[in-house]
């Protein structure tokens, strides 16, 4: 049987919402706002099956934009900045159907009618002038069953790809914790021992102490066996950070330090997990921010603020950077990249994450910083661990990739199927 075109003010009922969103009063009814979770009221506006469409943009300032339509039944309050679509007779017109044709349509039929230069609103009389073509119930509520069906599909394969993010997750995290105990690539028996790394540190830092370029740090506790977390090989040493590095003593940076193309670095210029640099900043474009501290190429740069304790970065200039962020140097030739991987590994967070104090903005204290314990590996293969891991992160970024361009396109024809489902062989006017 062909398709009919009808009119949506023809069909349905249109109706605006009454309930203020910011004033309704938590309840035992839904309420429909425009954000995807419900909300409660204490009385209701409808009994019935609705499409529930907004009358404002969703992004507003002069866009025309549409996140979301809502399906909704049963007694439920609506936002006055929506409005209900109740078809008229339910021998004729499924809600269902009509939301699942609007929701893959929005874009053509809802978004497209929207008017105003700065406030951008949907009108109600340009909802009704919507054109729906409509088959028969029977064939509104069987296409209703199969939306449905690829709806839990989809669920399905979101929920598998969602798995295989998380498998990989692990597996980054796996790789960064057999690097650290010696299990990412094989000993070499002539590399020189990590104890003559941790040698060559100590006497950097007293040279540095004697130029007058570093305080003389107070001594850090030997460490006991019952602090060491797990086995590393036996040419490698476990270090306190206080030892390794200039943890708590790093210089403030004053006006002499600064110039106008001086890269400062803040917090939010450090993407949270993957630790890449989002955006370099210059002291023209940031002059308003708080104390500031000296680094300098190849210093590692941790945030020891929580939650942002896995952002880490290498500088690849001079620079400075807000009090969030503290500079660490590599002396002795400790590789950068290996100490970054150090900060980031799971054992290391979990230490952190138990010693940080405070409530508004909790962060890692300088005395729990300088006792943590960090496997330090002889220095060529600290190389060797790098460059392994390098490769292994590339294949697991590249495997990432594959995933979301695999979801990415199973959605899309998932989307293709329902179109086709809603498509009319004959349009009749």
């Amino acid at each position: 049987m062909e398709w009919q075109v009808y009119k949506l003010g023809d069909i349905c009922n249109i109706e605006k919402g009454i309930t203020g969103i910011t004033k309704a009063i938590a309840g035992d009814y839904p309420m429909v706002a425009l954000g995807e979770e419900r909300r409660t009221h204490n009385e209701y506006q409808f009994d019935d099956e609705a499409v529930i469409i907004p009358l404002v943009s969703s992004t507003g300032h002069g866009h025309r934009s549409m996140k979301r339509i809502h399906f909704q039944s049963g007694k439920f309050a609506l936002g006055s900045i929506l409005c209900a679509v109740i078809p008229k007779n339910k021998n004729q017109v499924s809600a269902q159907f009509l939301y699942r044709y609007l929701d893959l349509n929005k874009e053509q039929e809802l978004v497209s009618r929207m008017k105003g230069m700065a406030n951008v609103t949907l009108p109600m009389n340009a909802i009704a002038e919507v054109n729906i073509p409509l088959p028969t119930i029977e064939e509104q509520l069987e296409i209703v069953e199969k939306f449905d069906l690829i709806e839990k599909s989809n669920q399905m394969i979101e929920k598998e790809f969602s798995e295989q993010i998380f498998l990989l997750t692990n597996l980054r995290q796996q790789i960064q914790q057999d690097a650290l105990q010696g299990k990412l690539v094989p000993q070499n028996p002539n590399d020189e021992p990590a104890s003559k790394l941790i040698e060559s540190i100590k006497a950097e830092k007293e040279i540095l102490v004697k130029l007058g370029k570093i305080k003389k740090e107070r001594p850090l506790p030997l460490i006991k066996p019952e602090e060491i977390p797990f086995h590393i090989p036996n040419e490698w040493v476990w270090c306190r950070l206080g030892t390794l590095t200039n943890y708590g003593s790093s210089s403030k940076a004053d006006t002499a330090h600064i110039s106008e193309d001086t890269w400062v670095l803040d917090l939010e210029d450090i993407e949270k997990e993957t630790s890449k640099l989002v955006a370099k900043v210059r002291y023209y474009e940031r002059k308003a921010l708080s104390t500031k501290s000296i680094f300098a190429k190849g210093d590692v740069l941790y945030s020891k603020l929580r939650p942002y304790l896995d952002k880490v970065i290498i500088a690849d200039e001079d620079g400075v950077c807000t009090t969030e962020i503290l500079p660490l140097k590599c002396y002795g030739g400790l590789n950068p990249s290996y100490f970054k991987v150090t900060l980031k590994s799971k054992n290391f967070l979990s230490y952190v994450n138990s010693v940080t104090k405070g409530m508004k903005m909790p962060r890692l204290g300088t005395k729990e910083g300088e006792l943590a314990l960090i496997p330090i590996a002889p220095i060529d293969e600290q190389h060797r661990i790098v460059e392994k891991i390098d490769q292994l992160m590339q294949f697991c970024d590249e495997l990432e990739n594959t995933i979301h361009q695999n979801l990415t396109n199973t959605q899309e024809l998932l989307k293709v199927a329902l179109k086709e489902i809603l498509t009319p062989q004959v349009f009749s006017l």
